[in-house]
């Protein structure tokens, strides 16, 4: 298979969807992989080490023209639209519920897409978005941590405290990937963390592993309310797979929370958690709402490319391998995990919560590979 790899074009975003080692990999497979030139420098990655692992080299038109499967990772913006096409499979993150722009050109388009956040094994767990919750996770707290600072607007305080004086108060709401791990980071950074969320035995589970040191609460409307109002940072970290985020913390709760606290929606790129969540960018990723300040960068791990780019290469190589290897349709009907991904197809959904977002219509992803 002709496989492309475009430089991705959203503001600040450094990562790439492989590396020499997954070029080399596919080429022992029998595949052709095509970089677009200068697509890994901000993860650290040089057109060289793509050629030495047996890549070719090129300009995006190339890549994009010439692919069979186009591997990204982030989901395709206005600029490249033009390229999408109905005899080509598309891998990348998507997030189709809270982009109907997007969403309206793959379907325009007839493109075969697969996203890396709805591919889902059966007990539930998200192995391609994993990764990247896990560093937005982390980059939460500290995030949170840096924009306490007053000279950005905050508190003033210090996460941690000192000898006399409290830690910061840090609420998390969700306790899934992300927000198991930026409640692990703010842990570590010794401020006072409390983690939300309605499973109990999820909540369980974090009071054994973090040994007492963090507090639970059951998720209500109630509960949240009363845990956000006293908080110096908050981080959202709520997931529906597939579907529009709820919006668990409203206006209200925002414009009665402590001057300068930092409210951090990790869920951005599916509609985010917050009733006033808009997505910002690296370049200007905070902005007021009444007395705090809201944080939603849409791709928080392009900030930190380098790790990013490996982390989650090391989970989508498998994955495009057994694409190229078999085609789109009998790898999906092989691997249910993979089928569970499969977005869009000539023209028509196959991911119920974004057709009921935007009021489409959808077709079953077996439908799809019969």
């Amino acid at each position: 298979m002709r496989i492309g790899v475009p430089k991705e074009i959203k503001s600040q975003e450094g990562r790439v969807a492989i590396t020499p080692a997954g070029v080399h990999h596919l080429a022992q497979h029998g595949h052709s992989v095509t970089v677009e030139v200068g697509a890994g420098s901000e993860s650290g990655i040089s057109d060289e080490a793509y050629r030495s692992a047996g890549a070719n080299l090129a300009q995006a038109d190339q890549v994009w023209d010439e692919a069979e499967m186009i591997i990204k990772v982030k989901e395709p913006i206005a600029p490249e639209y033009h390229y999408l096409r109905s005899d080509q499979i598309l891998f990348t993150y998507l997030h189709l519920a809270a982009d109907k722009l997007q969403t309206d050109a793959l379907l325009k388009a007839k493109t075969t897409a697969i996203g890396y956040e709805v591919v889902q094994l059966d007990d539930g767990s998200l192995p391609l978005l994993s990764p990247m919750s896990e560093v937005a996770g982390r980059m939460s707290a500290l995030a949170g941590a840096v924009y306490s600072f007053r000279h950005f607007g905050g508190s003033g305080k210090l996460i941690s405290g000192v000898v006399g004086l409290p830690a910061s108060k840090v609420v998390v709401i969700g306790a899934g990937v992300a927000g198991s791990n930026a409640a692990q980071m703010a842990m570590g950074m010794r401020s006072d963390v409390t983690i939300i969320d309605v499973n109990l035995h999820r909540l369980a589970q974090l009071d054994a592993e973090f040994g007492g040191r963090v507090k639970t609460l059951y998720s209500t409307a109630y509960s949240v309310r009363e845990a956000v109002a006293d908080a110096d940072i908050v981080v959202g970290s709520v997931l529906i797979p597939g579907g529009r985020t709820p919006k668990l913390v409203t206006r209200d709760m925002m414009m009665s929370a402590k001057p300068g606290s930092v409210w951090i929606d990790i869920a951005v790129d599916q509609g985010g958690c917050f009733e006033d969540t808009h997505p910002t960018t690296h370049a200007d990723p905070v902005y007021p709402v009444g007395p705090a300040m809201l944080y939603a960068v849409a791709n928080m791990p392009g900030a930190v490319p380098h790790t990013s780019t490996y982390a989650l290469t090391n989970a989508t190589l498998a994955y495009a391998t057994q694409i190229a290897d078999k085609g789109w349709k009998q790898a999906c009907r092989d691997n249910k995990a993979l089928g569970r991904g499969l977005s869009t197809y000539q023209g028509r959904l196959t991911t119920e919560p974004v057709a009921q977002a935007w009021g489409y219509p959808s077709i079953s992803v077996q439908d799809a590979l019969t």
